[in-house]
């Protein structure tokens, strides 16, 4: 089953994807933007992880696709909580030409249609490092995102620590922003 936004579809992560993947992995301008932490992995790597997919229940990750452009990114359901109905969610976007046009908006949004109105969750978790005013904005003011808190000194780049400004949704949050925007009659 793939996940349907109005611009582009989530789906499995599939074995051709990696070479890919391992290209994003490996790229410190990307990583610089995110939160997590990586060190630089080889191919071997990323078949190892891509083997440990199939068996993780409480970790989804998704291929972000467009069509005439193939593989753009990837999005995420991870740490699951199925009692509490609860997940962390991240995107990140590959190369810099297929940013700012929307599609991270559009990812978002599907993966809150499918985490709300499929899987039932009752909010969704995130995070940004301080300096990310793109991806602070797109998911504050397109996605229904809000700011829940502050981790001062959190994630350490470049020599200087940074503040974790922690966000989320609700099913609430995300019913009032389609009602209102009718992101999905558009």
């Amino acid at each position: 089953m793939n996940i349907k936004g109005k611009h582009v579809t989530l789906r499995a992560i599939e074995e051709s994807d990696l070479i890919q993947l391992h290209k994003w992995a490996n790229d410190p301008d990307i990583w610089y933007m995110l939160g997590g932490w990586h060190f630089p992995s080889n191919l071997d790597y990323m078949k190892n992880w891509f083997l440990n997919l199939k068996n993780d229940t409480l970790n989804q990750k998704f291929a972000i696709e467009v069509p005439e452009q193939g593989l753009i990114g990837s999005i995420n359901l991870v740490d699951i909580d199925w009692k509490n109905n609860h997940a962390f969610t991240g995107l990140q976007l590959g190369d810099k030409d297929i940013r700012g046009k929307g599609f991270g908006i559009d990812a978002f949004m599907a993966i809150e249609k499918y985490a709300f109105e499929e899987l039932h969750l009752e909010r969704l978790d995130g995070s940004v490092i301080e300096y990310n005013e793109a991806g602070y904005g797109f998911i504050t003011k397109h996605c229904g995102w809000k700011e829940e808190g502050r981790q001062r000194n959190w994630y350490f780049r470049k020599n200087k620590y940074w503040d974790k400004i922690i966000v989320g949704i609700t099913r609430d949050d995300y019913f009032d922003l389609v009602n209102n925007n009718k992101y999905w009659e558009k």
